[in-house]
């Protein structure tokens, strides 16, 4: 019987189709490798850049141009001057093109979001320098929007989180023209500050509640502030400390008494007994609540001293000078009143955070003093008083608005309603 016969080449030609295939599919599955490979990268260098965020780190990594503000670059100096005379003719620039866009309120807007009002975002996020242009034009809130919103939290003084919620909305509306008003007036006050500083001062900003030591033109460190409410401001200060006073007593001012302590001790008798306060009269003789009555105004002619310890007003430390108004800094009991964004509880005093860091930097050229030191005095308990071999000028000024020379423009709450600016003093905007 013959052998089926099979036309020319049909044996080769599909042995090499089978080769041919197999090859393709392990060139196939070797793709697929490199692409899971590929994925498996990028996604752990999404989670390594989150991990980061988490830090605190690279808030701005979508974005290779724009920066978040440096923390190195003071308030007060003369290049702060220039830069905000710059931002003044860039602001002017803005205005003469109609301005930025208003953004429509709504609860919340995240990385993730598809929503409407990401577009307007987008542009008005574009106009004042925080978000490239060539960012994209989409509605969806992505990575560089998110840098781009962390950057405009970072220069209006608000918790810098991402996260467009009303305290960023109301900021995002404020009109251009009223930002540009904001930078004219704060230059008169960048100028007449400016011009004679030291080589080693302190600066607390009532507006932003921060204080910057400054050294050479660097800021050395910075600390966030409690400062006074708008029924009972800080003063603008400019004078130089002179001493610390460790564990010191704090001696209720006149108009506490008034204001404060004789409604509490209408509603709780023990709050002073509560509180450590001792009363005194004008002979040093000390009494008892009792002997006071207060449905008066009598208790404004004694003085009311609350001994030192952790539950003092002013903490373990004070930091002294000369002052018309009668007010310092120092530390407190309340540190949780550090995390919020509008820090205004104080009656003038100034309240700072990490305060021990400050002390040491003040007393760094005075002999005897050194960090051990002082966390020693501290411990000790006793009131103890450190005089400062150099004073160090210090001051408190009002700056709503300034441009620092890595090309940031920072805004602040007008929250005593000395810039002029009406219904956006204090950024109550309604969406």
């Amino acid at each position: 019987m013959p052998k089926a016969s099979h036309p020319a080449g049909d044996g080769p030609d599909r042995r090499a189709f089978l080769r041919f295939i197999g090859v393709g599919t392990a060139a196939g599955v070797a793709l697929l490798r490199q692409a899971q490979a590929a994925e498996d990268r990028t996604l752990q260098a999404l989670i390594e850049q989150n991990q980061r965020r988490e830090l605190g780190q690279d808030f701005d990594a979508a974005s290779r141009t724009i920066h978040m503000p440096k923390a190195s670059l003071p308030t007060l100096s003369p290049l702060t001057v220039e830069t905000t005379q710059q931002a003044i003719g860039q602001y002017e620039g803005i205005v003469t093109q109609g301005g930025w866009p208003k953004v429509p309120f709504t609860e919340r807007l995240r990385l993730g979001n598809r929503h409407p009002s990401v577009m307007p975002l987008r542009k008005r996020l574009i106009v004042a320098g925080d978000l490239e242009a060539n960012a994209g034009a989409t509605d969806i809130f992505d990575s560089y929007v998110e840098a781009a919103v962390r950057r405009f939290q970072a220069r209006h003084g608000i918790t810098v989180d991402g996260i467009v919620r009303k305290a960023t909305f109301d900021r995002l509306n404020v009109p251009a023209d009223v930002r540009l008003t904001q930078l004219k007036v704060n230059l008169g006050r960048l100028k007449s500050m400016s011009s004679h500083l030291a080589g080693r001062y302190v600066v607390c900003n009532i507006p932003a509640a921060e204080i910057e030591a400054v050294e050479d033109g660097v800021v050395v460190s910075r600390h966030t502030a409690v400062v006074g409410k708008p029924d009972r401001p800080s003063p603008e200060i400019n004078s130089k400390i002179i001493e610390i006073n460790f564990n010191p007593y704090w001696t209720v001012p006149v108009s506490i008494v008034r204001r404060d302590l004789i409604p509490l001790m209408q509603k709780a008798p023990d709050y002073l007994a509560n509180e450590h306060i001792r009363i005194f009269d004008m002979h040093g003789n000390q009494l008892n609540a009792a002997q006071i009555n207060w449905y008066s105004n009598d208790a404004v002619n004694y003085m009311f001293k609350q001994d030192p310890g952790d539950f003092n007003s002013l903490g373990n430390i004070r930091i002294d000078f000369p002052s018309k108004d009668g007010v310092y800094m120092h530390d407190t009991p309340l540190k949780n009143l550090f995390g919020e964004d509008m820090r205004f509880h104080s009656s003038g005093c100034v309240r700072v955070q990490n305060v021990r860091q400050l002390v040491d930097w003040l007393l760094r050229d005075t002999p005897g003093w050194s960090r051990e030191q002082i966390e020693a005095a501290i411990k000790s308990g006793d009131r103890i008083d450190a005089k400062l071999a150099k004073p160090v000028p210090v001051y408190w000024v009002y700056i709503t608005a300034w441009a620092t020379p890595d090309g940031v423009v920072q805004f602040r709450d007008d929250i005593y309603n000395r810039d002029g600016l009406g219904q956006y003093a204090t950024t109550t905007v309604k969406g």
